[in-house]
């Protein structure tokens, strides 16, 4: 379920002062046994495309900038570089996880020191947008909004009272299509989620940043000034013979926080976030009801990266994924059978989110 570097980019149009950053972190727990500690979602071809999801992340923002960074473990360098076209010195290796904020902000501090202050633009690995063209156009506001000093997400039209995703309270109207950021909201439960869209004003909130790196980096100043001083030393050393020591003596000492709790609640409630509203097609492909929704799965049986025949008796809609032997799913409903070198699972998409805690049940056995 991987794919080698064979996607040429598309013809670009960029903006002239973006820089994107592209996180490529987190192992996608909810996809185990496909997604592995050494093997993570964006690393996978999971709708069995040709394309993996980190390829397909680098190729749709690739029109909007000529530079590129990639966030990813150490462990990880060598399988990104493998898939991905970006220079070597723009991939950017973390010795452990520190959460989204040490990534993104070490890349920020590292824009800093190679270009100046630029506008930044943070897109995670893992995420699926089928429509690239208006997934660009709406980066193309945002990016116009965070010259003005804001810190700038971009917010998704929800088409269900999810409750996977956490939310944005949109506000005032600012310039263009741009709106205020009342607050945000974790995922809620089932039942505030409905009334919030019952309500309107509200969007998804996909962890798409767009700001320029002198106004994320001072934010980090006044809000946590030992991640904001950690990275900048690190961003001076990066590209000089000290990386090593300085990044093994301060990355572990970086507040571990997630760019929504160090950056976006706090700055929203000074009124310094802006949210730009999307219509286009998003998903986070975070778990097995969401493959199966995505490859189509309605009353026939479907099948991800194998070859072999797949059958249903008294079944509706099976999903299976991987292995090489035929399979049969009988009077069980929207089933879930997934092979992997490691392991097999077997659910039904109905208990998909409870998928993160599998490897564990292996654990003594």
């Amino acid at each position: 379920m991987t794919a080698e570097n064979t996607h040429p980019a598309p013809a670009s149009d960029p903006v002239e002062d973006l820089v994107t950053v592209i996180p490529a972190g987190g192992v996608g727990s909810r996809l185990w046994p496909l997604s592995q500690p050494h093997r993570p979602k964006f690393l996978l071809d999971l709708l069995g495309t040709g394309a993996t999801l980190i390829q397909d992340t680098v190729a749709r923002v690739a029109p909007l900038s000529t530079r590129v960074l990639v966030v990813t473990g150490e462990r990880h360098a060598d399988a990104v570089a493998a898939q991905v076209d970006v220079p070597r010195e723009n991939l950017v290796t973390e010795p452990s996880p520190r959460d989204s904020m040490a990534a993104i902000a070490l890349a920020a501090a590292l824009i800093e020191e190679r270009w100046g202050s630029q506008v930044m633009a943070s897109f995670a690995a893992d995420h699926l947008i089928p429509d690239a063209a208006s997934f660009r156009a709406v980066v193309r506001e945002a990016a116009r909004v965070a010259r003005d000093d804001k810190v700038v997400v971009i917010g998704i039209e929800p088409t269900e009272p999810s409750t996977a995703f956490g939310y944005i309270e949109m506000g005032g109207a600012l310039s263009g299509d741009a709106r205020e950021v009342a607050a945000f909201t974790e995922k809620p439960d089932a039942e505030t989620a409905a009334a919030m869209l019952a309500r309107g004003g509200y969007a998804w909130n996909a962890g798409m940043f767009v700001v320029r790196t002198d106004v994320l980096l001072g934010h980090l100043d006044r809000l946590q000034p030992t991640l904001a001083a950690g990275v900048r030393e690190i961003a001076a050393a990066w590209d000089g013979p000290a990386r090593a020591e300085v990044l093994a003596r301060v990355w572990p000492t970086l507040t571990r926080i997630a760019i929504d709790h160090a950056i976006a609640e706090p700055v929203a409630a000074e009124g310094g976030v802006a949210v730009v509203p999307a219509s286009f097609e998003w998903h986070d492909v975070g778990d097995f009801d969401s493959l199966a929704e995505l490859s189509g799965t309605g009353a026939d049986a479907v099948s991800i990266g194998r070859t072999a025949p797949v059958g249903a008796v008294a079944a509706r809609g099976p999903l299976v994924v991987g292995g090489t032997k035929p399979v049969v799913v009988v009077g069980v409903d929207d089933a879930v059978v997934v092979e992997s070198d490691e392991a097999i699972l077997v659910t039904v998409r109905a208990s998909a989110q409870r998928v993160k805690d599998a490897a564990h049940a292996l654990e003594g056995a």
